[in-house]
């Protein structure tokens, strides 16, 4: 039996892929590929993303427990949140990333990176983007090192689509996760992790039309938006908590996932 175990934040947890009946009532691409993986071959998947976390949190709190679960396949990808805040130290906090690697690649697992998502069309989120650049660019160094896999989300240009985007614009939606998740078994197929046409397996919905919104309409967006979204925000930053502080992991114990599983 093969096993995967998927690490990291709200990315890999799924926020916006809503499934009231899965636990944290979210779905995700890490689950969509992990029904792909359990219905094509002999293999269990646990989650132990948390929304909300950063690096120094992967490593703390969800890092021995993956080892322990001893997987085949390891997804890893957190600093998110960490580019996010006024400070951060990624030269120190890559560091820490590079040693998580070294880990599980000592144990024999295969590693799976991610680069980070380039904010170049976000009005409110481009001023990270250098700070993206150079983590995409320590991800890329650490994966050379380790031998890692990469799926390269700074060059998968068609998640700059606001389709693909929920409605907090910071999280993937239903069709962003699907589609991702068909990138993420492409990438495994690269690495002979999966057979090449396992990608097929995921049924990618259709676009919906683009809106076509007046001024007023658009004003309203960004007003409803700021007070639904990014106010609460800016206030969990200003107070120190987390979206996540309540809520644990998925799936810390391998499952067999299926599509309906819950």
């Amino acid at each position: 039996m093969k096993k995967f175990v998927a690490l990291g934040d709200s990315f890999t947890e799924g926020v916006g892929d809503a499934d009231p009946v899965r636990p944290n009532q979210v779905r995700g691409w890490a689950d969509r590929v992990a029904e792909v993986l359990c219905a094509e071959g002999e293999w269990e998947y646990a989650n132990l993303a948390v929304r909300g976390k950063k690096i120094g949190q992967v490593i703390n709190q969800q890092l021995d427990q993956a080892l322990a679960l001893a997987p085949d396949l390891v997804s890893i990808y957190a600093g998110g949140n960490d580019i996010l805040r006024p400070k951060a130290d990624l030269d120190a906090l890559m560091r820490g990333y590079a040693g998580m690697v070294r880990r599980f690649s000592e144990a024999g697992s295969t590693v799976l990176l991610f680069t980070g998502f380039d904010t170049v069309d976000s009005p409110l989120f481009s001023k990270t983007r250098p700070r993206t650049a150079i983590y995409n660019e320590k991800v890329r160094e650490i994966a050379d090192e380790y031998g890692a896999l990469i799926a390269d989300y700074w060059r998968w240009r068609e998640f700059s689509d606001l389709r693909y985007w929920a409605p907090d614009r910071l999280h993937m939606n239903e069709l962003g996760h699907t589609l991702m998740a068909s990138k993420v078994l492409d990438v495994l197929g690269t690495g002979q992790i999966t057979k090449e046409n396992w990608s097929a397996k995921i049924q990618q919905p259709s676009l919906p039309d683009l809106a076509v919104n007046s001024r007023g309409e658009k004003l309203k967006q960004e007003l409803g938006w700021a007070r639904e979204h990014l106010a609460p925000w800016i206030k969990r930053r200003l107070t120190g908590t987390s979206s996540g502080d309540s809520l644990s992991a998925k799936y810390p114990d391998y499952i067999r996932l299926t599509a309906g599983a819950n």
